[in-house]
């Protein structure tokens, strides 16, 4: 239970420190449709994604649709290569969509967020996901 307890204590730490990268920016998207982000549906229009590194997480909202979700990424990813742009990278089942990655400009690392719940039933029905990519700024 303690060497669990720790391991956890480590990734949390090691989360937060990579999102720190981010620093005090916040990247934006027009995102044109609506998505799922931490099995809570959401509308389309203008997103900001800001990290929290004491959390290790992002806080993804929406200020015209006063909307807010904050979301834990399980993986980070790294890459040979820099992200030349931000991105949010969505995985589209039918006419659903839901958040899956964040990558940001000039990072190594690709931050997946945790799969909702809809979208875990989704891929167990061996419904195929078409992945779509929204191009952010850096702000």
């Amino acid at each position: 239970m303690k060497r669990a307890m720790l391991i956890l204590a480590l990734m949390l730490v090691s989360t937060g420190a990579a999102l720190a990268q981010l620093g005090d920016s916040t990247v934006r998207a027009q995102v044109p449709f609506d998505f799922v982000v931490s099995d809570k549906a959401v509308p389309a229009g203008e997103w900001t994604v800001t990290s929290v590194p004491i959390r290790g997480a992002f806080f993804i909202q929406n200020a015209d649709a006063k909307v807010a979700v904050f979301s834990v990424p399980q993986i980070m990813d790294e890459t040979k290569g820099r992200a030349g742009s931000c991105v949010l990278v969505f995985h589209r089942y039918n006419n659903r969509y839901f958040l899956s990655e964040i990558k940001i400009e000039g990072s190594t690392k690709v931050y997946r967020l945790p799969k909702s719940r809809t979208e875990a039933e989704l891929q167990a029905q061996n419904v195929t996901a078409i992945e779509e990519v929204v191009v952010a700024s850096l702000k």
